[in-house]
């Protein structure tokens, strides 16, 4: 059965509550977040660190070209590594050209192995930003820790980026790289019968539409999860009017990105660039889909599970109330992305058991 919709923080569902609705929309009052992340989103947005509406081509580069070194200070706010956990980059070819991935493998008893009972199931990672923005060091934390808590191997796709690449480039990266995860499962000592996909923001929207895709004929795929993603680029909800001026990503941030991302030929209103708007939500993988209560992403997210139970499909809801969008990378400051760990993690053990 599908299941229920839970929030953290102070709106708490029962187990058998009603799922929530778009339109109950974001808290009504002040926006109330912790301490901590309100701190860190102001010294964020005074920095222009992800302002992409306020940046230069020369500041677009440099904050692409910003690299995470893991260390005592740098875990404060983008968290810990776990040390049983081996990262290795590899430089991959695919159908839709070389693409580098980041692998996230177990140690000990949970490495994988060649023989069938060793094998690991396999996870595939879509980072954020808007299609613009992101590198692999972004989801270290969130890869790392699956990896180490589910005992599966993590697949992180470094996809190509607008606007330089338009779609579908970002799109048929993420499916090639899917395919080649899946293709040379036993050689990474993965299984291919065991796949899941997960991303966050830009990252969820790549991962909700491989589960489209992959409907037709493509990999098969046994869970999707799904971070404040973004699914329909119309951006008409009323959190992104509530929302419009942040924190951390605002409506101008969000009319760049799309612009971007769609090019000169895109369309927003494909399905395969906004999944919402598909016309048939049936058959397709079951979801954790996670919201964040004060971010323009809010609505949309909640109508895409929504959209996804009642079509049929085994969805859950997770809305954490006081957090920001993009959460989930710096856990150190937002309580909230400790809590969608332990979501994820019970999901995929659950699904890829």
């Amino acid at each position: 059965m599908p299941g229920p919709t839970t929030r953290s923080a102070a709106r708490t569902a029962a187990p058998d509550a009603p799922p929530t609705s778009a339109v109950d929309g974001p808290p009504a009052g002040p926006i109330t977040i912790d301490v901590r992340t309100r701190v860190f989103t102001w010294i964020t947005d005074r920095m222009g660190a992800i302002a992409i509406s306020r940046m230069s081509a020369d500041d677009l580069a440099r904050a692409r070209g910003r690299r995470l070194s893991h260390n005592v200070v740098t875990s404060r706010v983008f968290g810990p590594m776990p040390v049983d956990v081996s990262l290795t980059d590899l430089r991959i070819s695919t159908d839709a050209g070389p693409l580098t991935v980041r692998l996230y493998r177990p140690h000990g008893p949970l490495a994988g192995g060649h023989r069938d009972e060793d094998r690991l199931p396999i996870v595939v990672n879509f980072h954020g930003g808007g299609g613009s923005l992101g590198n692999l060091d972004q989801s270290d934390w969130l890869c790392a820790h699956v990896a180490a808590r589910v005992g599966a191997l993590v697949v992180s796709v470094d996809y190509r980026l607008a606007p330089e690449h338009p779609y579908p480039a970002a799109r048929d990266d993420g499916y090639a790289a899917l395919c080649w995860a899946v293709r040379h499962a036993d050689a990474l000592g993965g299984r291919a019968d065991r796949v899941a996909v997960m991303g966050d923001s830009a990252g969820g929207n790549l991962a909700a539409v491989l589960c489209l895709l992959a409907r037709e004929g493509g990999p098969a795929i046994d869970a999707q999860v799904l971070l404040y993603p973004v699914v329909d680029l119309g951006f008409a909800a009323p959190s992104t009017t509530t929302f419009e001026r942040g924190p951390m990503l605002t409506r101008a941030d969000m009319d760049v990105f799309r612009a971007n991302y769609l090019g000169a030929d895109g369309d927003a209103s494909d399905p395969f660039c906004s999944p919402l708007l598909a016309p048939d939500h049936r058959d397709l993988p079951p979801a954790l889909v996670i919201t964040a209560g004060v971010d323009p992403l809010h609505d949309d997210g909640v109508a895409y599970a929504e959209r996804l139970r009642d079509a049929g499909v085994p969805t859950r809801h997770s809305d954490h109330a006081r957090a920001v969008h993009g959460f989930i990378c710096f856990p150190g400051v937002c309580r909230a992305a400790g809590e969608a760990l332990d979501e994820i993690c019970d999901e995929l053990s659950t699904r890829l058991a």
